[in-house]
């Protein structure tokens, strides 16, 4: 076991990297932070912030000599610098699976090979590679292979004449060209593994998202019994085949009752904040008991939840009315400490517990209501 008050590494600033360095301080850690932005919101946090790129080499050799364990909060990392750093410390997850989770099409392809239920799709490496109007793609979403996320990157297109135009628009970058399912809804499961292949997964949430940004989290989902386990068991499948060492998310569509994978992230998700709030463990701690060797917590959820994503946008007339909800005493927010609100950026988000599932999802929307979430 890795015990306080080592130091960890952390590659990556944001705001996922800011509660683990928030989970590890109060465990007695102290966190190195690894970010180019001097206003990360995690290296404001952080013993150590080495302001500097993923691949500057004396930033990692330092990272190398004066962390016990290294982890990261995105799947950008270039998985090089995870292999690097591996020659000297732990690091968890492993370059190996983040590699997979960072590139939409070996993503896609882990999920085919592993025999993983997964929409159609095409590789698209040329114009050329566009598939013609009869076949069964369309309509369909074309995805740009790496950096994309919470909708960037991403065009819905009708036949092969607009995927083409959007495969333009991406510069020809490498895409996946996936079909458009029916939905009924969407959940994601979060989960922790060890070393030892122990797993430990938090409650399936329901998730509602709009212009392809995660709005809304309800906790536990709404849908069938049948359809939480199965997720919460190809979750479980996924992380295996991986050898997946730290927290994982992964987001599925559920149609007609079956479940497909959509996406897999390396990290805590965003859809998990709720853990926060609402359950014995936080997906935070988690991260860092799958990282330094300890026994993984008690995933148990105490009371129904939900959570809401603050963007940039509600910042339009300047700074939001905090007090609307400090009013609201089921209510728990949590501000990232950004230096600049965008509209699409994310920027904080509240959690709502409760007893009762039906009173804390409508204080939740009468909250995002009086914050002037839109849409």
């Amino acid at each position: 076991m890795i015990l306080p008050p080592s130091m960890l590494g952390m590659l990556g600033g944001g705001q996922l990297a800011r509660f683990f360095v928030i989970a590890a301080h109060e465990m007695g850690y102290r966190v190195m932070v690894l970010d180019p932005d001097k206003n990360s919101p995690a290296g404001l946090l952080a013993d150590v912030h080495l302001c500097a790129a993923y691949d500057d080499q004396a930033a990692l050799d330092r990272m190398a000599q004066e962390c016990v364990a290294v982890t990261t909060e995105f799947e950008n990392v270039p998985a090089s610098t995870l292999s690097a750093l591996a020659q000297s410390v732990p690091v968890h997850p492993a370059a190996s699976a983040v590699a997979i989770c960072q590139h939409r099409i070996s993503e896609k392809g882990f999920l085919r090979d592993n025999g993983f239920p997964h929409a159609p799709y095409a590789e698209i490496n040329a114009e050329a590679d566009i598939p013609e109007d009869n076949a069964g793609l369309y309509p369909g979403i074309l995805k740009v292979a790496r950096f994309g996320y919470d909708g960037k990157g991403q065009a819905r297109v009708s036949n092969r004449e607009e995927a083409a135009a959007a495969f333009r628009n991406f510069k020809g970058e490498q895409c996946v060209l996936e079909k458009m399912l029916a939905l009924d809804y969407e959940v994601s499961v979060v989960l922790a593994r060890d070393a030892a292949g122990n797993v430990k997964a938090f409650p399936v949430a329901e998730n509602i998202h709009r212009n392809g940004i995660l709005d809304i989290s309800i906790v536990p989902a709404r849908g069938s019994a049948e359809v939480r386990e199965q997720a919460q068991a190809l979750a479980r499948g996924v992380a295996a085949k991986l050898n997946y060492v730290g927290t994982l998310g992964v987001e599925f569509f559920v149609c007609n009752g079956s479940l497909y994978v959509n996406e897999m992230a390396p990290r805590p998700h965003n859809s998990g904040h709720y853990t926060i709030d609402a359950c014995v463990t936080d997906q935070f701690e988690q991260q860092i008991r799958a990282l330094c060797g300890l026994p993984l917590g008690d995933t148990r959820l105490h009371s129904p939840a939900v959570m809401v994503n603050l963007l940039g946008d509600i910042w339009r007339d300047g700074e939001p009315e905090w007090e609307v909800l400090f009013e609201q005493l089921d209510l728990k927010l949590h501000l990232y400490g950004k230096h600049e609100a965008r509209p699409g950026r994310k920027m904080g988000h509240f959690t709502v517990i409760g007893e009762h599932a039906e009173e804390v999802v409508a204080h939740a929307m009468s909250a995002r209501r009086r914050i002037k979430v839109e849409g």
